[in-house]
C-alpha cells in the first residue's frame, strides 16, 4: 500500500507543478504583451508631433501682434496730438 500512496503523492505533486507552471507561463505571456504594448506606446508618443505646442506658438504670435498693433496706434495718436499742439501753438504765435 505504501508504494501506491507514494505513487499517488508523486502524481499529485506533478499535477501541482504543472498547474504552477501553467500559471507561470500565463503570467509570463501577459507580462511580455504588456511590455511590448508599453514600448509601442512610448515609440508612438515619441514620434507623434505635438500639435498643441504649435497652437500655443501661433496663439502667442497673434497675442503679440494684437498688442504691437495697439502700441502702434497709441504712438500714432500721441504723434497726432503733438502735431495738433504744435499747430495750435504756431497759430497762437502768428496771431500775436
Amino acid at each position: 500500500m505504501s508504494k501506491i500512496e507514494d505513487f499517488m503523492a508523486a502524481l499529485q505533486k506533478r499535477d501541482e507543478e504543472k498547474s504552477k507552471n501553467r500559471v507561470l507561463w500565463i503570467l509570463a505571456v501577459i507580462g511580455a504583451v504588456a511590455a511590448v504594448a508599453g514600448i509601442a506606446y512610448a515609440v508612438y508618443r515619441y514620434f507623434t508631433p505635438d500639435y498643441l505646442e504649435d497652437f500655443d506658438d501661433d496663439f502667442d504670435d497673434d497675442f503679440d501682434d494684437y498688442f504691437e498693433d495697439a502700441d502702434e496706434q497709441e504712438e500714432t495718436a500721441e504723434k497726432q496730438e503733438e502735431q495738433e499742439e504744435e499747430t495750435q501753438a504756431e497759430e497762437k504765435s502768428e496771431e500775436e
